[in-house]
């Protein structure tokens, strides 16, 4: 998926927006050992980022969004002091990302990305630790020695309005000039055009299909959905939401067996390796290994079979245990590009700390769908152990008969998701990945996926028009 990448000059980048209606910040998450901010909202913004000193800190405004939940904070490690997030006015959700004391950040280091214009990366690219003077320099603008006052600049300007909004002594441009400023180009659909995951080559989004969708979400408007599917003949899509970030649930398990086939590639685990149910590793929730008697004995394959077909949570913490943990998972599953995709507690993660995101797993899809990442015979292994997934409750229950789906589910009562690989009896082949967060347990969240499904699968079966 092509990235839009928007490199801060001088001391700060002001993106604007003018958003028509309020928009909610649906999850932030910050990766210590990237020093990258992640952030999700319910639609589309176009955040305004810029550094202040004195104490040195980043702060991202979130212009006509709202943040529902009490003022939050959270310690790092030693270069960061602290991230803050509350709602600064009743339009305004702010997030604070402050250093500590000795270590500094350029403007130039600083780097906003949007794969979306409801998802966005802020990424620290380098902090360093500078002397007691250095900061005190830092902290001189206009030589007023405790100067909090960004200095705006929008970077798709001509240079001559640049050079008029560095003279301003306003934190920022007035209404009238906000509304005339053009977003950077590409910036409103940057999907179309570029490639998923290095191999789908995506082309347009498919205006019919989601207007029917959105016809149904407002019929469910209790819900709160994500979704991206791709159609692999076309490279037509639909993505609602679909970088939206979601607790992974049991579609957790998707990646992780991918990571399993790696390590089989690799000639680090065989198949046949023999796993020991410790004590620590039981989880309640799905499967029956809980009921059986600490210490049995299972090989890998019959411990991903259990992982995969009854979503299995002791076979789940089983195989992270075997792969090293969630730090090296988690490494992998960055190295692919899934952005979103984190393990932060072992199964069952019932209060859903472990996330993802139906663009993540789609792009998953296809690297194993185009024959990455793992070899063709592993390939063909773990697309058989995902036909056998036990789950026909969700995506699959909106499928044509003959259609066979290779995917994962994921169920921990407020959040739901199905994400996978779809055959069509006429050999097309498209991506799904779709989530949804419902009343707990509420029996309509599995219709709306159903639904859904039904609706691309009846869209993408109709004869191509010549």
């Amino acid at each position: 998926m092509k990235l839009r990448w928007f490199l801060l000059s001088l001391i700060s980048i002001v993106l604007f927006s003018s958003p028509v209606r309020a928009t909610r910040l649906e999850s932030w998450h910050f990766d210590p050992i990237q020093n990258q901010l992640d952030l999700n909202t319910d639609s589309g913004i176009q955040p305004r980022v810029f550094l202040i000193y004195n104490p040195q800190r980043l702060v991202i405004d979130l212009s006509g969004t709202t943040f529902i939940h009490p003022t939050s904070k959270q310690k790092f490690n030693s270069k960061i002091r602290e991230i803050r997030v509350a709602q600064l006015d009743p339009q305004t959700t702010r997030l604070v990302i402050e250093l500590a004391p000795g270590y500094t950040v350029s403007p130039q280091s600083v780097i906003v990305r949007g794969d979306s214009d409801s998802h966005w990366l802020i990424k620290l690219s380098s902090i360093e630790k500078i002397s007691v003077a250095e900061t005190e320099k830092l902290a001189i603008q206009d030589g007023d020695q405790s100067s909090q006052i960004p200095i705006p600049i929008t970077p798709n300007l001509p240079q001559e309005r640049q050079a008029l909004l560095l003279q301003t002594k306003t934190p920022f441009p007035d209404l009238k000039t906000i509304n005339q400023l053009s977003p950077p180009n590409g910036l409103t659909n940057p999907i179309n055009g570029s490639m998923l995951a290095g191999v789908v080559a995506l082309n347009s989004e498919i205006p019919q299909l989601k207007s029917q969708i959105n016809t149904l979400i407002n019929r469910y408007k209790f819900l709160n959905p994500g979704m991206f599917f791709v159609d692999l003949e076309t490279g037509n899509y639909l993505n609602i939401g679909g970088n939206k970030v979601f607790p992974a649930a049991s579609t957790i398990k998707f990646p992780i067996l991918i990571a399993l086939f790696e390590q089989v590639d690799a000639g680090n685990i065989k198949l046949n390796d023999i796993l020991t149910m410790r004590r620590d590793l039981v989880a309640s929730g799905s499967g029956d290994l809980q009921y059986r008697r600490v210490g049995i004995k299972l090989t890998v394959l019959q411990t991903i079979n259990k992982m995969i077909t009854i979503s299995d949570n002791t076979a789940t913490n089983m195989i992270i245990d075997r792969l090293g943990g969630s730090k090296k998972l988690n490494a992998r599953f960055r190295s692919w590009g899934l952005e979103n995709t984190v393990i932060r507690h072992l199964l069952g993660d019932f209060k859903g700390t472990n996330t993802t995101s139906p663009a993540d797993l789609v792009k998953l899809s296809a690297l194993l769908q185009y024959h990455k990442l793992i070899s063709d015979g592993s390939r063909s292994l773990a697309l058989d152990i995902l036909d056998h997934c036990h789950n026909r409750k969700l995506l699959a229950a909106g499928l044509g008969s003959g259609a066979v789906i290779a995917h994962k589910t994921g169920d921990i009562g407020f959040v739901i998701g199905d994400a996978g690989i779809i055959e069509m009896p006429n050999g097309k082949r498209y991506l799904a990945g779709i989530f949804v967060r419902r009343p707990y347990n509420d029996t309509r969240g599995r219709d709306f996926i159903r639904q859904v499904s039904h609706l691309v699968y009846m869209y993408l079966e109709q004869p191509k028009l010549s």
